[in-house]
């Protein structure tokens, strides 16, 4: 008998028992509020068990106290790291009910954000991944090029992560003076940081071996459990919401829509650097081809009055008080309206009984379905790989918050 079979033949009849182990809520990894009860044989997750834990937000039924129009600053929570594309999201959906078109203007600045904010997005998970594994200089890399778009977002909002900038029916503030030059620069700056990021990460011997083939789920699963975004994409799935079910303005511009093969934390990585110049690719569109014109509905029904109609005029005084005390009156009735957010579908169910307060809402978060999969993504690897994994999936707490 050779040496490798004794040595299997004596493996074989070694007695080991599995570890049991709790990973979080309170390990730095887990988001705050994520715990995974571990089954480890050795080093390896022979078993996982995924619990979402509780935020304590509680933001669907909060809603249900406050007008249409107080809910906008609560959207900004449900992904902080792009929140005004949740802004667009909700205000898509109310003005679903009262059956509004928004003006030309209002669309093209609508992308604009949304695709600024995907940037900062996807730029933070893709440093939070690469610093899970000790690359530190592309972490730093990415901070710096997400407070480029930061600094851009306050331009516009005048605050740099919750803005609440969308209004039903329109924007809080047109585009200030001068931004395409603002945007010019920061993309300048983009580009060349992503280009370090690039050199340093994705041919690297070491980040390439610690995300190849692990984390990896098959297009069946990923579809199975409700995946979307640039998770379900690195499967090989060509879903985008934007491509496949175009709002606003995004069937008049030209970009693709990258997709792996695998669905392992590389693809992943990949699918989100390629997407970020994608974004570029429709804000260069966006900002050559938006129209001149208003950026809100002339009704103050909907939209609070100016300020300068308001001290001049008791119409609009009128308009100002019933907004702020009774809120929109949106027709009863139910909508659902849904974009693409940083981590994929995002989307929002709402029910008006005639009411200036939500009757019920429910939020469809991408990284709830997300979460689903991280099992069966960590199971069989080592326990060293479960923080990329989790990392790549780039869990926001506030959006799985139920």
């Amino acid at each position: 008998m050779s040496d490798s079979n004794q040595l299997t033949e004596k493996n074989s009849d070694l007695r080991t028992e599995f570890l049991h182990l709790q990973m979080g809520p309170s390990h730095p990894a887990m988001h705050g509020t994520v715990r995974i009860k571990l089954t480890l044989d050795g080093e390896t997750v022979h078993a996982a068990d995924v619990e979402i834990g509780y935020l304590h937000r509680g933001m669907e039924k909060s809603s249900e106290a406050h007008t249409w129009s107080q809910v906008i600053p609560y959207t900004d929570r449900l992904n902080y790291v792009s929140p005004l594309i949740n802004n667009v999201g909700y205000a898509m959906a109310v003005e679903k009910l009262l059956g509004v078109e928004i003006p030309e203007r209002n669309k093209y600045i609508r992308v604009l954000m949304s695709e600024i904010s995907r940037i900062a997005d996807h730029l933070t998970a893709i440093g939070a991944m690469a610093l899970e594994i000790a690359a530190f200089t592309p972490f730093l890399w990415s901070m710096q090029a997400r407070e480029e778009f930061y600094r851009l977002i306050e331009e516009v909002t005048g605050a740099r992560v919750t803005s609440a900038y969308t209004r039903i029916g329109g924007l809080r503030d047109d585009l200030p003076e001068g931004f395409a030059d603002l945007y010019q620069a920061a993309e300048d700056r983009l580009l060349r940081l992503m280009d370090d990021i690039d050199a340093l990460l994705t041919k690297n011997r070491i980040f390439y071996d610690r995300l190849v083939d692990v984390g990896s789920i098959s297009r069946e699963d990923a579809v199975d459990l409700g995946f979307t975004g640039p998770v379900l994409r690195s499967t090989g799935v060509d879903y985008d919401v934007r491509k496949d079910h175009p709002y606003l303005i995004y069937d008049r511009v030209d970009f693709d829509v990258p997709v792996g093969q695998h669905g392992d934390n590389y693809d992943r990585y990949l699918v989100r650097m390629e997407e970020i110049r994608q974004s570029v690719r429709i804000i260069r569109q966006v900002l050559r081809d938006m129209p001149d014109g208003p950026i809100n509905i002339d009704d103050w029904s909907i939209l609070l009055p100016p300020k300068d109609a308001v001290y001049n005029s008791i119409e609009a005084t009128i308009a100002h008080f019933m907004l702020i005390i009774h809120g929109i009156q949106v027709p009863a009735g139910e909508a659902y309206a849904f974009v693409e957010g940083g981590n994929g579908e995002l989307g929002f169910y709402l029910v008006s009984d005639g009411d200036g307060k939500p009757y019920r809402m429910h939020v469809r978060g991408p990284c709830f379905y997300l979460v689903q999969g991280l099992e069966t993504m960590i199971k069989g690897q080592m326990i060293a790989d479960i923080i990329p994994t989790f990392d790549s999936l780039n869990m926001i707490g506030g959006e799985i918050d139920r």
